[in-house]
C-alpha cells in the first residue's frame, strides 16, 4: 500500500485524450458544444473527436456511439520515445499489459494496458498538434485556437476519476510502474484507502481512484467522471444557468473541494457520463519531497466539500456503465 512517493521517473507526461461511450451521440456532442468545444473529425466507425480551445493536440475527447455510457479508453502521453519504450518494457511484463495498437487519428503507435480494476489505457509519444483554420486562429501566439465566443468555453482537459474495488492496488500500480505521485488520499479505519488523487505534474491530480459504492453489483472498470478546466470560477455559475435552461442535470455544485481546493461542479451529460467542470486549478505542487496529505474518515466530508451544498447519494454510487440502483433517482 503506497503512502510514500518513489524516486520520480518523469516518463509519463500527461493525460492527453479520453474516449467515452455514449448511447446519445448527437445530444452528447451538443452538451460539449455548450462548453465551447468543437468537432474536428468523424471517423469511419462514427466516433466523433472534439477539442477545447487550449488543448494542444488535435482533440481531447472522443465520443463513440454505444448502447451504454462508460469509458472506452484514456490515453497518456510519454515524455519521450525512449521514456515510452521503457514504460512499455515494464508494462509488457505485467498482467495488465495488453499489447501494441496501430497509429490512430491524432496520435502514433500506442501500447495498451489496464488498471488492476480493468480500466483501459494506452501510452503513446508521437502526436499531431492542432492547426487552427484561418477563421479559428488566435492572435495570441501561445494559444492553439481562438477562444470561442459562444457557449461557456472550457480551456483544456484536466483529469479523470475511476471507480475501483480496491483503491490501493490501483495506487500501487500507477506509482510503481508509471511514476505517479500520491498527492492526497482518504484513509479508511482499517488503514486502506477509500480514495486517492495522483499526478505526474504539479497538478494535484490527473487521475483519481475512489471506492465504487456499487462494487457488489458492478463489473470492474467503471468511470466516475472526466474533468475539464475553465480557469475562472465565475464560469461555473454561467454554465449552471445554461445547463438548467437546457434541462441537463447538474448533480452537484458549484462548490469547493477540500482535496485540491478547487472550485467545481458536476453535470451528467445526455449520454449518461458524469462530467466535472473545474473552475480553477486549486493549488499546484512544486515541492519535490511533497508528503501525501491524509484525510481520515472523520474528515471525509471536508475533504470532498470544503464549502457548498453537500454531495448527493448518487455521487458515491453512480458511475458508467450505469448499474440499476433503487437508492438513487435516475438522471434521465
Amino acid at each position: 500500500m503506497t503512502t510514500k512517493n518513489l524516486e520520480p521517473l518523469f516518463e509519463v507526461a500527461q493525460l492527453a485524450m479520453v474516449n467515452l461511450y455514449t448511447p446519445k451521440l448527437e445530444e452528447s456532442i451538443k452538451f460539449f458544444e455548450v462548453m465551447g468545444m468543437i468537432v474536428v473529425h468523424t471517423d469511419e466507425e462514427g466516433s466523433v473527436y472534439m477539442r477545447a480551445y487550449e488543448d494542444p493536440y488535435k482533440y481531447s475527447m472522443k465520443l463513440t456511439p454505444h448502447h451504454e455510457a462508460g469509458l472506452v479508453k484514456a490515453s497518456w502521453r510519454a515524455t519521450s520515445q525512449a521514456a515510452m519504450d521503457r514504460r512499455v518494457e515494464v508494462l509488457s511484463n505485467l498482467p495488465q499489459g495488453k499489447g501494441w495498437v496501430e497509429p490512430a487519428y491524432g496520435r502514433g503507435k500506442a501500447y495498451e494496458f489496464t488498471s488492476p480494476d480493468n480500466h483501459l489505457f494506452e501510452i503513446f509519444f508521437d502526436v499531431e498538434y492542432y492547426e487552427a483554420p484561418e477563421e479559428l486562429k488566435s492572435k495570441l501566439n501561445n494559444r492553439p485556437q481562438r477562444r470561442p465566443l459562444t457557449g461557456v468555453p472550457v480551456r483544456r482537459l484536466d483529469h479523470m476519476n475511476c471507480l475501483a474495488k480496491d483503491v490501493d492496488k490501483n495506487v500501487d500500480f500507477f506509482t510503481e510502474h508509471l511514476g505517479f505521485n500520491v498527492r492526497e488520499y482518504l484513509a479508511k479505519e482499517d488503514g486502506s484507502k477509500g480514495a486517492a488523487w495522483l499526478s505526474v505534474s504539479p497538478l494535484v491530480h490527473e487521475i483519481a481512484f475512489m471506492t465504487d459504492g456499487m462494487m457488489e453489483k458492478a463489473a470492474p472498470g467503471r468511470l466516475h467522471h472526466v474533468a475539464y478546466w475553465f480557469g475562472d470560477p465565475q464560469d461555473l455559475e454561467y454554465l449552471s444557468d445554461a445547463l438548467t435552461e437546457l434541462g441537463i442535470p447538474v448533480e452537484a455544485g458549484p462548490l469547493k473541494h477540500g482535496v485540491s481546493q478547487a472550485k467545481c461542479m458536476y453535470a451528467i451529460e445526455p449520454g449518461g457520463n458524469r462530467i466535472e467542470l473545474f473552475g480553477d486549478t486549486g493549488y499546484l505542487i512544486f515541492d519535490p519531497t511533497w508528503k501525501p496529505v491524509e484525510w481520515n474518515i472523520d474528515d471525509a466530508e471536508k475533504a470532498i466539500i470544503w464549502y457548498g451544498a453537500g454531495l448527493p447519494h448518487s455521487y458515491f454510487r453512480y458511475g458508467t456503465p450505469v448499474i440499476e440502483d433503487s437508492e438513487i433517482k435516475p438522471f434521465y
